[in-house]
């Protein structure tokens, strides 16, 4: 691959973690607004700090993206470039719908679909997409959602001598703790899939031997500092509907969620699985409103949600499949 190519890949993957950034910050930040725990604009500073943190914890989802879901000995330029436009594309008409759709997905899928278009079934590992990304991304919500029932049951057992003044001033103060564990395992997990896209291109570049897979710091710091960037803009339509549309959430509901969110996330992120954000949140709010009562949690924008996580790997295959004839063409 020339340097040319390398360059705009590496831009357009940039421009990739920056829309990660926006799209998923109010999976997160919606449970600190949402219960009125700390205001946007501060929640998201701190999201911005804690997501550059996290982009240093680990490297074994980069390494997942870079060699675990597509054949890295017959993947070419053109492919990543498409996957990247594909996932942008993707993110952007999702955003502007408002829907939290998964941005881990959009990539994968868009990874896929590329492969595909370029080199047929053999372009793509099966069951590395099967055991990393399909099995961990359906029970990475479930597990969000039992954790964030389990653990606000047990609150209220510890807890229920306290006023409810007193308890709603306690759970907004461990909100800031259990927010920003969230914020920044969002970024060792979400910063890691776009160090693995240039990690790959930088291997197709220097000849294409896998055994040489690593992740250069300068990469860590450009995906930290972008998808921070990408945090302080800011989705804000997305923050309604999580923050509010799902479910009205206590500040107790809001650090369950976060804790049980912010835990699976990190579990995830140690074993390499480049899971969502948005699924591990969205399930983890989903369960800790059920505590109260099953129809507390609006089970039709959860159902919105979920649909449009099921469409998100193979539209944004499709988008990208179509996109990596005429990226071939130019390149």
């Amino acid at each position: 691959m020339g340097t040319g190519l390398l360059v705009v890949i590496v831009v357009v993957a940039l421009a990739f973690d920056f829309t990660n950034g926006f799209h998923d910050t109010a999976n997160y930040v919606a449970t600190w607004v949402g219960t009125r725990a700390i205001s946007p604009r501060p929640a998201v500073f701190v999201s911005v700090a804690a997501n550059l943190a996290g982009a240093f914890v680990t490297t074994a989802v980069a390494s997942t993206i870079g060699k675990g879901i597509i054949d890295a000995s017959l993947a070419t330029g053109p492919v990543i470039l498409a996957a990247l436009i594909g996932a942008i594309a993707w993110n952007l008409l999702t955003w502007w719908f408002g829907l939290p759709s998964s941005s881990t997905h959009a990539l994968i899928g868009a990874l896929v679909g590329a492969a595909l278009a370029a080199s047929g079934s053999e372009g793509v590992h099966w069951s590395g997409l099967w055991h990393k990304v399909i099995v961990p991304g359906a029970a990475s919500p479930v597990i969000g959602f039992v954790g964030a029932f389990v653990l606000l049951v047990v609150l209220y057992w510890v807890f229920h001598r306290l006023t409810p003044g007193v308890a709603n001033r306690g759970f907004r103060s461990g909100q800031l703790l259990s927010g920003t564990w969230v914020a920044f395992t969002h970024g060792a997990n979400d910063a890691q899939k776009t160090m693995g896209v240039i990690a790959l291109a930088l291997t197709l570049h220097n000849g294409g031997d896998t055994a040489n897979f690593s992740i250069p710091t300068w990469v860590k710091v450009s995906a930290g500092l972008t998808i921070g960037a990408g945090t302080y803009v800011g989705g804000w339509r997305i923050i309604r509907t999580l923050g509010q549309r799902v479910y009205a959430m206590q500040p107790q509901h809001g650090f369950a969620a976060q804790v049980a969110a912010g835990s699976t996330l990190y579990a995830g992120t140690r074993l390499g699985f480049p899971i969502s954000t948005t699924h591990v949140v969205s399930g983890s709010v989903m369960g800790a409103g059920a505590t109260r009562r099953f129809s507390a949690v609006r089970w039709g924008v959860a159902g919105n949600i979920v649909f449009a996580w099921l469409l998100t790997l193979p539209a944004a295959a499709l988008v990208a499949a179509a996109l990596y004839y005429p990226v071939a063409w130019i390149f």
